[in-house]
């Protein structure tokens, strides 16, 4: 046994990550509250966060795994390999890419448990259902190490979910998931109740709350999202052609990057509307901070995508509440778990356009409603999505794990 104080092993899929800057925030506030921490990024990643440093996973230690430790496994565990063989064997994955992901985290485990065996995890937890978890049950099923589990929205929707979800969460110690959507779903799908632990995100601090724009013309609009199918920029689009056509004066601005970029630039030439709306790009939080400071109201046009994958609340609908930046989203998913009509915000379904043109027009002429929204969306951020109280109960949750 290990005489060093006992650690928690974080995994991790990429770390850091531009994108999950809601992950960097749990790590740092772990280490606030005295826990002793191991990173691992699984794919790609790497380097040092807060004085941290994260093994990065070299894919080419996959060729040791399946050289080497994948037949020493058979010999000497035959029994877990014979049940992972047989489950690759007569269970389809929901995607190629689903199916690479566990064959990631069941790499990583036959890679790094010999490392880790020297000095034992009293806890590992996979941050992500995909990867992450798999490492953590396989693990467990090498060395009984306790584990536990994050699912958020990828891995519980994309293709109906991850390919063993199931299986790995059914030993893990607890199951984190940052929303009661999530809760809900998991509980649906047979997950005990019990287990499962809603603990939102949260901000390390809360931002200068701005005040109102008095003259809101033209409406400074803002998008803060990945280029991809489920933030439903589409119809985002044609948000923006249903207020030109309405004779509302508004500049957008679309920050973030991902696959459908060049397809929405074209579409947005074709729309007539480039003197309007501008792609940023992916920006650094810092300037991303600044985007909040200059934006009269965030638009969230999420949808669930035709591979079922949807949001659950994306971070930036905090965020954006905290520095006095009004909100209209979609209903879909989590979000109206923080929007509530006519309280934090206003929700209005994407594919009616003209519901959007009202709801903007009100945020741009009725000062009266603006600050009563502003006001509830800073009172829910404040009771809701404080990192030191959100992260207070992860402790909580990983300290009774390492001792039960």
């Amino acid at each position: 046994m290990s005489s060093r104080p006992p650690h928690i092993a974080l995994l991790f899929t990429t770390f850091p990550k531009t994108s999950e800057t809601f992950l960097q925030r749990d790590v740092a506030a772990l280490q606030a509250k005295g826990l002793k921490l191991k990173l691992y990024s699984l794919w790609g990643g790497g380097g040092t966060f807060n004085g941290l440093p994260v093994q990065s996973f070299n894919k080419w230690r996959l060729v040791e795994v399946f050289l080497v430790i994948i037949p020493w496994q058979v010999i000497r565990r035959p029994r877990l390999m014979r049940d992972l063989f047989e489950g690759v064997c007569t269970r389809r994955p929901p995607s190629w890419l689903n199916f690479w992901e566990n064959m990631l985290g069941a790499g990583f485990a036959g890679s790094f448990e010999r490392e880790m065996r020297r000095d034992p995890p009293a806890l590992v937890h996979g941050a992500w259902g995909g990867a992450p978890a798999t490492a953590g049950w396989i693990l467990w099923r090498m060395h009984g190490w306790r584990y536990s589990a994050g699912a958020h929205a990828y891995d519980i929707y994309e293709h109906g979910g991850d390919w063993w979800l199931l299986e790995k969460l059914q030993h893990a110690r607890f199951i984190h998931t940052s929303t009661d959507m999530g809760r809900r779903e998991l509980v649906a799908r047979g997950v005990p109740d019990g287990k499962i632990r809603v603990i939102r995100r949260g901000l390390e601090t809360f931002p200068a709350f701005k005040p109102l724009r008095p003259n809101r013309r033209p409406l400074r609009l803002l998008c803060i999202a990945r280029l991809v199918p489920k933030k439903g920029l589409n119809y985002q689009l044609l948000i923006y052609t249903a207020l030109k056509e309405a004779g509302i004066a508004f500049e957008a601005r679309i920050v973030g990057d991902g696959p459908l970029r060049e397809m929405l630039e074209s579409r947005t030439v074709q729309l007539q509307l480039t003197d309007s709306v501008k792609f940023t790009g992916q920006l650094a939080q810092s300037e991303v901070a600044e985007q909040l400071a200059w934006a009269d109201v965030l638009l969230h046009t999420g949808i669930v995508a035709l591979s079922g994958d949807r949001d659950g609340l994306p971070n930036v609908i905090p965020e954006a509440m905290a520095a006095g930046v009004l909100v209209v989203t979609s209903p879909v998913s989590a979000t109206t778990e923080a929007i509530s009509q006519e309280r934090t915000g206003l929700v209005a379904d994407v594919d009616l356009p003209l519901a959007w043109v009202v709801a903007l027009r009100r945020m741009s002429e009725d000062d009266k409603l603006a600050e009563t929204l502003r006001a509830g969306a800073r009172r829910w951020v404040e009771e809701n999505y404080d990192a030191h109280k959100n992260t207070a109960q992860l402790v909580a949750c990983f300290e009774k794990a390492m001792k039960d």
